[in-house]
């Protein structure tokens, strides 16, 4: 509802990501930050995700803990202030939401895994298989090859054994198994800090079990939970120009020499 000219600035997600998606990115805000006038805000796509809670929760403020999950991403995050973060932990393997679209595919299940494996476990006994909770040095690290190359094995025993696997009951013991993982860690580093906020962001923050489990532990520990709406919740622009608001506030723009960078972590300032 607004004009180009009625705009401050010009965000666009510089890193990290896809080269070839970035640079088509980069290179389209630098031309129409160029016609327009505008500052050309360069924009962290995990802060991007983060600053999804912002839309439709304006009254957080930083400092409080998020679990960025996504397909790429698995990161626990302390937002030090808008644009200033630090990682407490991450995946030193596979993301969450790679873990959940490889599953899916073992179990043939559609892409984007995420939501078919949630909707699959909808029926299903997530006590019915023992998926291992694999370990990993750094408290508030997470690995999840393990648990992906546990439902493969699963799959293969029982064609090796001529049984059929049940889908709703390996997917609820998956889901149940990873978004376990995930609110533990987060509880976890909030019992530690003594976080009163806690959020949760990126693709893997729709799943409502990963969201019913960390409500339920934040109620225990008196914190309270901000949680994106579900259509922020994957990659959007909105959260990019959430996110590029407080970027322009703190005076971090870009000349045109802008490029974007495949890998960056969000604790780069």
């Amino acid at each position: 509802g607004v004009t180009l000219a009625e705009l401050d600035g010009i965000a666009v997600t510089a890193y990290p990501g896809l080269i070839g998606a970035l640079l088509v990115g980069v290179n389209f805000a630098k031309g129409l930050a160029l016609t327009a006038g505008k500052p050309l805000v360069p924009t962290h796509h995990l802060a991007g995700h983060i600053a999804a809670n912002y839309i439709a929760h304006p009254e957080l403020k930083p400092p409080y803990l998020c679990l960025v999950v996504s397909g790429g991403h698995s990161h626990l995050v302390e937002v030090l202030t808008y644009t200033k973060f630090r990682i407490l932990g991450r995946t030193r393997d596979d993301a969450a939401g790679e873990c959940f679209d490889k599953a899916a595919r073992v179990l043939g299940l559609p892409y984007p895994g995420g939501p078919s494996v949630a909707n699959a476990a909808k029926t299903g006994d997530p006590k019915a298989y023992r998926l291992p909770v694999p370990h990993v040095e750094g408290k508030y690290n997470v690995s999840f090859s393990g648990l992906k190359t546990a439902v493969l094995n699963e799959v293969n025993q029982a064609q090796m054994k001529g049984t059929d696997i049940n889908v709703p009951d390996l997917a609820a013991s998956f889901q149940e198994r990873i978004a376990g993982i995930l609110a533990e860690k987060l509880l976890l580093a909030a019992a530690d800090t003594g976080a009163k906020q806690v959020c949760l962001a990126g693709g893997v923050a729709a799943n409502g079990r990963l969201r019913q489990l960390v409500n339920d532990g934040a109620q225990k520990l008196g914190a309270k939970v901000y949680l994106p709406e579900l259509k922020f919740c994957g990659d959007n622009g909105a959260m990019i120009a959430a996110q590029g608001y407080y970027q322009y506030m703190a005076g971090h723009t870009a000349g045109l020499d802008l490029n974007g960078l495949p890998t960056l972590p969000i604790d780069y300032e």
